[in-house]
């Protein structure tokens, strides 16, 4: 069973588009700040150590899943 509209369609207010709705409220200059900042970030050069460091993983992480393929062709 549907609830009985208490106004008219025409009494209730229009509804905005989804364009000039401010979704966030107040909160949307903290969305926005916080967009800015996550985008700045993300535009940042990995530092060398960091990206050499993330070289020798990834290089130990190969050869230790090649070491258990080459242990079982010798046996």
């Amino acid at each position: 069973m549907t609830k009985p509209m208490s106004e008219p369609r025409a009494a209730r207010a229009p509804r905005n588009s989804s364009s000039t709705v401010d979704l966030l409220g107040s909160n949307s200059e903290i969305a926005r700040k916080l967009k800015q900042y996550h985008d700045e970030l993300l535009s940042l050069d990995v530092p060398d150590r960091f990206s050499a460091l993330l070289t020798r993983l990834e290089e130990a992480e190969r050869s230790k899943t090649a070491q258990p393929a080459e242990s079982q062709a010798e046996d």
